[in-house]
């Protein structure tokens, strides 16, 4: 802090939502700012209740932090509407007035292209959407009418908040091995690039004012849609193991396969991580179910989180121990 950006290590589903929640209250957020689309969710837990966020920053849950849609993001209006009267943001969201819309014809755009479903897209039209502000000729969230009450012009306001010294999150989506130019795999990868400098870029924020790269790892990889997942186990073998999850937004598997430390490793590296989170410890080993110090984990944990800050050279900083925003081992200074 003040300045962090979160980012996925490996292909989405690392549990950012729950990291960027828990920092939201444990820090006292004053900014946080959504980037990429609406083709990726952010699943916040508190108190037994499930948000799955596509728009919405997860920070809401800190109902004094000032949410922001960043410049470089695509904005589906219905759900952007949705999840504004969910979560009862109406005062304290923006919406930067360049951000670009997606509109009814690109999801129709994608659902009907027969290369977008062989690499697995999601359907809510990004692909078609980014495309077509690549022409420039998309629309605009200060062209629409229905926005007006929340375009602002949210990089001077990130940008003067952190002049005086306010807390800013950024929120990176999917993950980084997603990445159009960087992650691999190509075609099987999304519309952007999803790595840390490309998130402070969409909202922004300039290199420099970063003070932190928060990589967000899981203890298990999981991706839906197609391409390579080295490693991967049978959709029997993650259901015996308790790995088998179904995607937040969309309901999709999610296939499955293990940690992959030298991945790890070189995530950490090409994103410049200065921390990382590690989410599901629980998941791999049941005793830490709901533990918040270090010190009540069993054994193989610890030697597991030692593991990863030998192997990548980063400190694993917070671990989820649990399903709720506050089920955090923080070992932050």
């Amino acid at each position: 802090m003040p300045c962090s950006v979160i980012v996925g290590a490996f292909w989405g589903d690392e549990g950012k939502g729950k990291i960027i929640s828990y920092l939201a209250l444990k820090d006292n957020l004053d900014y946080c700012v959504r980037t990429g689309s609406v083709n990726a969710a952010h699943t916040v837990w508190v108190e037994g209740k499930k948000y799955a966020l596509h728009m919405v920053p997860a920070a809401f849950l800190n109902p004094k932090s000032r949410l922001f849609i960043a410049a470089g993001a695509n904005v589906h209006v219905a759900k952007f509407f949705e999840e504004v009267e969910l979560t009862k943001v109406h005062n304290r969201i923006g919406i930067d007035q360049q951000a670009s819309i997606i509109e009814e014809k690109h999801s129709a755009q994608d659902k009907a292209s027969a290369v977008n479903k062989g690499i697995g897209t999601t359907g809510w039209g990004v692909g078609p959407a980014i495309e077509e502000r690549v022409r420039r000729t998309a629309k605009l969230a200060k062209d629409l009418p229905e926005l007006k009450p929340y375009v602002v012009d949210t990089i001077t306001e990130i940008n003067d908040g952190l002049d005086n010294g306010k807390k800013v999150l950024l929120e990176g989506t999917q993950g980084f091995m997603l990445s159009l130019f960087l992650g691999g795999g190509y075609p099987y990868v999304t519309g952007r690039d999803t790595g840390a400098s490309a998130i402070a870029s969409e909202a922004g924020v300039g290199p420099t004012r970063v003070d932190d790269v928060i990589i967000v790892y899981k203890s298990f990889i999981t991706r839906v849609g197609g391409g390579p997942l080295p490693g991967e186990i049978t959709k029997e073998e993650a259901l015996k193991r308790g790995w088998f999850e179904t995607a937040a937004g969309t309901g999709r598997d999610r296939r499955s396969a293990p940690f992959d430390f030298d991945l790890a490793k070189k995530t950490a590296k090409i994103n410049g991580a200065t921390q990382a989170a590690m989410t599901k410890l629980d998941i791999l080993f049941p005793a830490c179910q709901g533990k918040r110090r270090f010190d009540e984990l069993p054994a193989e944990a610890k030697q597991f989180i030692k593991e990863v800050e030998t192997r990548t050279g980063v400190p694993v900083t917070l671990i989820g121990t649990g399903p709720d925003a506050l089920d955090i081992v923080d070992r932050r200074k």
